[in-house]
């Protein structure tokens, strides 16, 4: 007899307020919310840098004097390692060191002080095709409530893991006041960049989450986002070049505020501060109307 890893869920279930057309959604205990601290939830096609955007965006916040979590949603659980300096064991390493007691659980055993003071929690996930992503956020949540660490953070930034394919991928969106989007300037990226305005429209019915803007990453250019974002109603909050400095700060597990301040690396410092300080002033939510997915091959590309 094969024996497995038995992770339990919460219900994931047929809702009567559905956030799609037949949807079946992985559903959160209503008494586990965040609290008073801005939430932003950070998606995007898988690789495009949306590990670093977070992490120099977490230091940008706590420059500006804010009490910043970062919680990392995928199991590579790497989100959080240029804060940290290395891989930390995750909430599920956490939570199977005490067999699933959670009660047993200390902070220090799955929070981690980053540079300049930003928390870091790598949430992990169950073992391949045996799991719902949505009950790690969920769990992850839970734990930091019950030990009062979200009543003294004013920034929670949740780093999500590639495309949304299901309702448990979308679970920070449950908690999320804001949804940021970073793309390339790529059809890839903004296919994806679709499909995630989806989720967040589906979520939005039922949840506070509304779009927040789009992060343009790793592009000189903008023509096609700029395209998309009209036809869409999509805003561009912040622009990243295709930097090699950005990219092996990540190699250097480092983040861009701890390099040389060179006259390229200081322009993407002050951006990460300028877009930190815009989203703490509020930003107004986007309606944005996703496209079908033929459509986006016809309005892409050059003529």
């Amino acid at each position: 007899m094969i024996e497995t890893t038995h992770i339990p869920v919460q219900s994931i279930q047929r809702n009567s307020r559905a956030d799609g057309e037949g949807s079946v959604q992985f559903q959160m205990d209503p008494n586990v919310k965040i609290g008073t601290a801005k939430v932003f939830a950070v998606y995007g096609k898988g690789g495009i840098g949306k590990s670093t955007t977070s992490s120099n965006l977490s230091v940008a916040f706590s420059k500006l004097g804010k009490r910043v979590l970062q919680i990392g949603c995928d199991p590579k659980h790497d989100s959080t390692f240029t804060l940290t300096k290395k891989l930390m064991p995750t909430v599920i390493d956490a939570l199977e060191a005490v067999d699933f007691h959670a009660e047993e659980l200390r902070l220090e055993d799955f929070v981690f002080k980053g540079y300049n003071g930003v928390m870091c929690v790598e949430a992990g996930g169950p073992p391949a095709g045996t799991g719902c992503g949505g009950y790690v956020v969920g769990q992850t949540v839970k734990l930091l409530k019950e030990h009062h660490l979200l009543e003294d953070t004013d920034v929670v930034i949740f780093d999500v893991l590639g495309d949304v394919v299901c309702g448990g991928f979308a679970a920070p969106l449950q908690h999320a006041d804001r949804a940021l989007i970073v793309t390339a300037n790529d059809f890839d990226s903004i296919f994806a960049m679709n499909r995630i305005v989806q989720a967040i429209g589906a979520k939005a019915k039922n949840y506070n989450v509304r779009l927040g803007g789009v992060i343009a990453n790793r592009s000189d250019a903008t023509d096609q986002i700029d395209k998309f974002n009209a036809v869409v109603g999509l805003k561009t909050m912040a622009h990243f070049p295709m930097l090699d400095e950005i990219r092996k700060s990540r190699l250097q597990k480092s983040t861009l505020f701890e390099l040389e301040a060179t006259p390229a690396v200081k322009a993407v410092q002050d951006e990460y501060m300028r877009l930190a300080a815009a989203l703490l002033l509020g930003t107004d939510p986007l309606p944005a109307v996703p496209m079908k997915d033929r459509d986006i091959f016809d309005l892409l590309g050059f003529d």
